[in-house]
């Protein structure tokens, strides 16, 4: 199966500090691929050099079989690459169709003046509509995203990432602040859109990502240390050493 993404030794420093060193990752396409590791490890500075927010200090970058490396995130967006934030980033004084309207607006590049025209247009709310069923958010559609809870509000953000109608995911930990019940419902929903759309997945919930994973890729300090299916990954001494037993520990 060829690669959707392709990373060639990408390198990106603050000052003294590495951030990404030397990575290589190869997605294909349909595949979900986990990346893990420690605090610092460098996950959130690597999606952030693969959606256009930060320019890596060298590597490559390919997606789709286009160099992107150089391109901004609106270009990249064009091209079917959609990124969700470990915070998330909404407009909780805007309804909740009103949001996934906006990202619609977003992507196809419609020069409506403002927002109160997007809820006017079909060719926008239709589509968000349809983003918000695949989040099972429907019947939230006309409240204001203030009055959703924390969980709710990731599943939006996915919504506005799915608006956009993408070929491949960027979703930083997804996870981070669900209890277990958000949790099990969020495996589930990237249980079904992993079997339309590639997926990187970054993520510190364990079991969430030995649940969806085809692969993990482990980072420790800016560099892989391993990478390949779960049941590799969890044998692993190495891996095992720098981050499972620690993580294990915690949950002990």
């Amino acid at each position: 199966m060829a690669d959707l993404l392709r990373v060639e030794n990408l390198a990106k420093r603050f000052g003294g500090i590495v951030a990404t060193d030397d990575l290589v990752l190869n997605i294909p396409e349909g595949e979900l691929h986990a990346v893990i590791g420690p605090n610092g490890a460098g996950k959130t500075t690597l999606i952030a050099q693969l959606s256009g927010q930060l320019t890596p200090d060298s590597g490559r970058i390919h997606f789709a079989g286009s160099d992107i490396t150089a391109e901004p995130m609106y270009a990249r967006s064009a091209l079917g690459l959609a990124r969700s934030f470990q915070i998330t980033s909404l407009f909780l004084d805007l309804s909740v169709l009103d949001n996934v309207a906006l990202a619609v607006q977003a992507r196809a590049g419609h020069s409506f003046h403002f927002w109160h025209n997007a809820r006017r247009e079909p060719e926008l709310r239709d589509p968000a509509r349809t983003a918000l069923a695949r989040v099972g958010l429907s019947a939230r559609a006309d409240l204001p995203a203030s009055a959703l809870s924390h969980g709710e509000h990731r599943q939006l953000e996915l919504a506005m990432a799915l608006a956009s109608r993408p070929r491949m995911l960027l979703l930083d930990e997804p996870m981070a602040g669900l209890g277990p019940e958000e949790s099990a419902r969020m495996v589930t929903m990237l249980r079904e859109l992993k079997k339309e759309l590639t997926i990187l997945l970054v993520e510190h919930d364990m079991e969430a990502v030995f649940a969806l994973a085809d692969r993990i890729t482990v980072l420790v300090y800016g560099r892989v240390i391993a990478s390949g299916k779960p049941e590799d990954i969890r044998n692993n001494a190495q891996v095992r050493d720098a981050y499972l037993g620690e993580q294990e520990a915690v949950h002990a």
